[in-house]
């Protein structure tokens, strides 16, 4: 079946074209090479005169002179290639070789449809002839599916032609425009699913309305638009959107396929979130002849034993938590109230410590409880003051802050405020706030973030610890436990002081960080001067003897010559008496977990404290390993 343009229809545009002489810019980019699973994209900044590319697009339709490639589609789970994607390209000597060119330009002369035609027909034409195994994604944009010639059946009597079975082919909607009739797409793919083709909507998070038509439309398949997947495993953000597209799929019956997957690592942390197909560079290239097998690198990960450890963004404060939690919505008096009035609103409301002055919603003072109680306790000052403006006992300049402040610079405002504050909203007073309820709520989120972030290293707290030993868990992975801490290290804090000590801390969160892989092995602190790390390197003991002869060195600077050539120091213990402490030391207790020995993270922490107790109990760095029930103890000696 072959698209025929009427030479009238042609001959016309031509002439009013050529008569114009108007100009297309048909890219207006440096030349380079773009990478995407659409195409491989060579852009110029060449300008051709409307006639000309009115030709070439003519041209092109009639002698059908485009080319279909295929990228794979994957099992994460397998490997398997489950299907193929269709992606055109225009002639490689033509300015319409990229697809962004040739649609581009289709559309601006009204020939998308054609266009749209001819390149299902050659897709469809390739996957037949090259008998590629499982389904076709075949790019159809809304604007064609609504089509009468589409939906009268000329694509699906194509099909049949070929001898191509419609559950085969899957209608992958391209969204170009925003859509607005979701009646009528409803309405047509009803239609098209009760011919046995599925859906699938293309680059979720990309398009305009993406989410909408996922519930509009409820496809068999969703892809993740691939700037959500390029960089995850260094990206929390985007590995958490990942991860919320995944968990609506699993509740709308519908399959992610996350497309764009173009390094190791990407691939990696896509397989171990459980999305379900994959799809880009790192697995197989588009190609007039596409591979049937995947990458060998590809194969290798999915046979890896292992789960990735995921990217780590520090959380120690909320940014966006703002005076808005603190605001206590007041009723406050203007410049005209007096003293009793004030007096007697602070007496009936025994929780109110200070009460502001508003003259027609602006701010101008603020009453503190104390001051007028304590001037009203003085003799006859009640009677002298008590019907004279509350202004006398106001204090004319207080911190009036934006709603918006942050909780940091507002504690930063508040250390000359006193007790209250004013907050308002643009200008207009909105209650009042204080220092004691800013307190408060700035040491529960430190409380709060140092559970998912210790402020000193930045290093995972404890809330990351538990889930990524839960996950170790429940992919029943093998993994060794490493409970690490410093040894005499409160005498050393003493003597040296405490910034010292900091120092200590965060060169051992410095020193396990650099000796681990990062991909494969999660450390965390716990704490004070404790750390631990969960290895999934099958080298984690070398590793271990590494990280207790390295700390011995890079801690020396610390002591002072006299203290490194004794080996340590004297100072006074609890009890008064000088006592010798040793240099610092790093033990490290070691927990072998073998698939399916233990069911929670509280087993393993117990485990892993057990041991480091044991390996606190040789003197020096020591290692201290518990292979189930094989105990192993491995000594080094002290710096020095």
């Amino acid at each position: 079946m072959q698209t025929v343009i009427r030479a009238s229809y042609c001959f016309v545009n031509l002439l009013f074209l050529v008569n114009i002489g108007l100009k297309i810019e048909i890219m207006d980019m440096e030349v380079k090479e773009t990478k995407s699973d659409n195409a491989v994209t060579y852009e110029a900044p060449t300008e051709f005169s409307r006639s000309e590319i009115f030709l070439q697009l003519v041209s092109i339709i009639e002698q059908r002179q485009l080319t279909a490639n295929f990228q794979p589609i994957i099992s994460m789970s397998t490997g398997d290639i489950t299907a193929y994607e269709g992606l055109i390209r225009g002639p490689s000597n033509s300015s319409l070789h990229s697809p962004f060119s040739l649609f581009k330009a289709a559309s601006q002369f009204g020939l998308l449809l054609e266009v749209e035609r001819l390149c299902h027909q050659l897709t469809l034409e390739a996957f037949v002839q090259l008998k590629l195994a499982g389904k076709l994604f075949l790019n159809v944009s809304p604007e064609c599916l609504l089509d009468t010639n589409f939906k009268n059946g000329e694509t699906l009597d194509f099909m049949r032609l070929l001898g191509l079975e419609p559950h085969r082919v899957v209608i992958e909607l391209t969204e170009n425009q925003p859509t607005y009739d979701y009646s009528l797409l409803r309405e047509a793919v009803r239609h098209y699913r009760s011919l046995g083709l599925e859906i699938a909507i293309d680059d979720l998070g990309e398009g305009f309305s993406s989410l909408r038509l996922w519930f509009e439309l409820n496809p068999e398949y969703v892809k993740v638009d691939q700037h959500f997947v390029q960089n995850i495993n260094q990206d929390p953000v985007k590995l958490q959107f990942v991860r919320s597209i995944q968990q609506i799929a699993e509740n709308s019956n519908s399959a992610i396929i996350a497309e764009g997957i173009e390094t190791r690592a990407e691939f990696m942390i896509i397989r171990d979130l459980g999305i379900l197909l994959g799809q880009g560079y790192y697995i197989a290239r588009p190609n007039i002849n596409p591979v049937a097998i995947v990458s060998a690198d590809a194969a290798n990960c999915l046979q890896q034993n292992g789960i990735t450890v995921y990217p780590w963004k520090n959380t120690i404060m909320h940014k966006n938590t703002s005076a808005m939690k603190l605001l206590i919505p007041t009723s406050p008096v203007t410049p005209e109230a007096n003293n009793e009035e004030v007096y007697r609103i602070f007496d009936v409301s025994p929780t109110l410590e200070s009460l502001p002055v508003v003259d027609q919603a602006t701010p101008v003072g603020i009453i503190s409880r104390s001051r007028l109680i304590d001037a009203f306790a003085r003799p006859y000052w009640r009677e002298l003051y008590s019907k004279k403006s509350c202004t006398v006992f106001m204090d004319p300049s207080p911190l009036v802050v934006d709603k918006n402040i942050s909780l940091q610079e507002l504690s930063s405002a508040i250390v000359a405020a006193g007790n209250g504050f004013i907050i308002t909203d643009q200008g207009r007073y909105a209650g009042i706030g204080t220092a004691h309820d800013l307190m408060r709520a700035i040491t529960q989120l430190q409380i709060t973030a140092a559970r998912y972030a210790n402020p000193l290293t930045l290093l995972p707290g404890n809330v990351p610890i538990d889930e990524h030993i839960e996950r170790l868990l429940e992919g029943r992975i093998s993994f060794c436990a490493c409970y690490c801490d410093l040894d005499a290290f409160k005498p050393f804090n003493d003597l040296y002081g405490y910034r010292k000590g900091d120092e200590i801390i965060r060169v051992t969160g410095n020193l396990l960080s650099r000796m681990c892989d990062s991909e494969r092995d999660f450390i965390g602190h716990i704490g004070g001067d404790d750390f631990i790390v969960l290895f999934q390197s099958s080298d984690w003991e070398l590793r271990c003897h590494e990280i207790l002869n390295n700390f011995s060195h890079e801690i020396e600077h610390f002591f002072k010559p006299v203290h490194r050539g004794q080996k340590g120091y004297f100072a006074i213990d609890r009890t008064g008496k000088q006592v010798f402490h040793p240099l610092v030391t790093l033990s490290i207790g070691a927990v072998l977990v073998p698939p399916g020995t233990y069911n929670s993270h509280h087993e393993i922490s117990s485990l892993a404290s057990i041991a480091k107790s044991q390996a606190k109990n040789k003197s020096g760095n020591s290692l201290f390993i518990e292979r189930r029930n094989k105990l192993y103890t491995v000594g080094y000696s002290q710096p020095g």
